[in-house]
């Protein structure tokens, strides 16, 4: 009896994993600076797509999720990380929630914007899983006018 146990493992039907319910943010195409206050850009850490922005003013959040340009308001926030953005963000829209959670980092070499060294995005559709994405970026202000 246990002889055949390896034959009937090897037989045994591997189970199918359930597919993915939650949306792979794509890469988003170039964005530009804003009009007024700063936006942060982030880029995966695995293949460096840019695959998430989002803005101080309007507080949203843009993201790639099945094939569209999705723009998903701030609904929370906590912390005060600087350039009018906090520590956690979490942004909803419909049944999506993602959460955003940075660090900021300034630098002298730096004019109106900051590094953001370590970052994740967080996305849910519908209550269910969520997928964590490590990301990190740039954050990029609008220019003061000049006195």
């Amino acid at each position: 009896m246990i002889a055949l146990l390896p034959l009937l493992l090897q037989l045994a039907p591997v189970p199918t994993p359930a597919p993915l319910t939650v949306p792979i943010p794509g890469t988003l195409p170039k964005q530009a600076l804003p009009g007024k206050g700063c936006a942060v850009y982030l880029w995966s850490a695995e293949d460096r797509r840019l695959v998430a922005m989002a803005g101080a003013e309007p507080a949203a959040l843009r993201l790639v999720l099945d094939g569209k340009i999705v723009d998903i308001a701030r609904a929370e926030q906590a912390g005060g990380a600087g350039f009018g953005f906090a520590d956690s963000t979490t942004y909803r829209r419909d049944d999506i929630t993602a959460t955003l959670t940075l660090q900021i980092a300034t630098r002298s070499d730096l004019v109106d914007g900051a590094i953001v060294p370590t970052a994740t995005l967080s996305v849910t559709k519908g209550g269910g899983d969520a997928l964590v994405v490590p990301v990190g970026g740039l954050i990029g202000c609008a220019k003061s006018p000049t006195p």
